[in-house]
C-alpha cells in the first residue's frame, strides 16, 4: 500500500473513530438524548431519514472501495491541481465537521444561543459542501478507472451530499430550529 492510500486510511479511520465516539459521548448516560436531538422533525419522518443515513453511509463505503481499490494515486489528477492531496483536503473536512456536529448540538441543547447555532449550521454545511466537493472531484478526475465499482462510487456520493447537504444541513437545521 502506497503512502497516498496509508495518509487516506489514517484520514477515514481517526476521522471515523472521532464521529462514531462524538455520537457515543454525544448519547451515552443521557435518558431521552436521542429523540432530542431530532429536534422538530416529526416522528414518521425520522425512520425515512434513519434509512437514508444507511443508504448515504453506504454511499461513503462505496467511494472509499473505489479509491482504495481502483485508483493509482500517482496517476490521479483533480482539478488539475492534484489528486490524492485534493482528496484528504474533502475527507479532512467532511470527517472533522462531522465529529463536531453531535458536541455543538449537545451544548446547544443545553445552553441554547445564537453562536452555538452558528456553528452548527456551520458544520453542516462544510460536510454538505465537501461531499458536493467529493461528487465533483470523483467526475472530475483524471486517471480514473472506470466501470460499475466508480459509479457506484459516483452515485453513493452524490447521495452522501444530497443527505449531509439537504436532509441535513437544510432540513434537519430548520425543523430542529423550529422547536428550539
Amino acid at each position: 500500500m502506497g503512502m497516498e492510500l496509508v495518509i487516506m486510511l489514517i484520514i477515514n479511520l481517526l476521522g471515523g473513530a472521532a464521529v462514531i465516539g462524538s455520537y457515543i459521548f454525544g448519547l451515552k448516560g443521557k435518558s431521552g438524548a436521542a429523540g432530542v436531538l431530532w429536534g422538530g422533525v416529526p416522528a414518521g419522518v425520522r425512520s425515512l431519514y434513519t434509512a437514508s443515513m444507511l443508504v448515504a453511509t453506504a454511499g461513503y463505503f462505496a467511494v472509499l472501495y473505489h479509491i482504495y481499490f481502483r485508483l493509482v494515486p500517482d496517476q490521479v489528477t483533480i482539478f488539475g491541481v492534484g489528486g490524492y492531496a485534493v482528496l484528504y483536503v474533502i475527507f479532512a473536512l467532511i470527517m472533522v465537521a462531522s465529529a463536531l456536529w453531535m458536541p455543538l448540538t449537545r451544548m446547544y441543547v443545553a445552553n441554547p444561543g445564537a453562536g452555538l447555532w452558528t456553528a452548527i449550521r456551520t458544520v453542516l454545511f462544510i460536510v454538505g459542501l465537501a461531499s458536493v466537493a467529493l461528487v465533483i472531484a470523483l467526475i472530475a478526475m483524471t486517471g480514473k478507472v472506470t466501470g460499475l465499482p466508480y459509479w457506484l462510487a459516483v452515485i453513493g456520493s452524490a447521495y452522501f451530499a444530497f443527505h449531509t447537504l439537504i436532509l441535513d444541513g437544510i432540513i434537519w437545521a430548520a425543523l430542529f430550529g423550529r422547536s428550539a
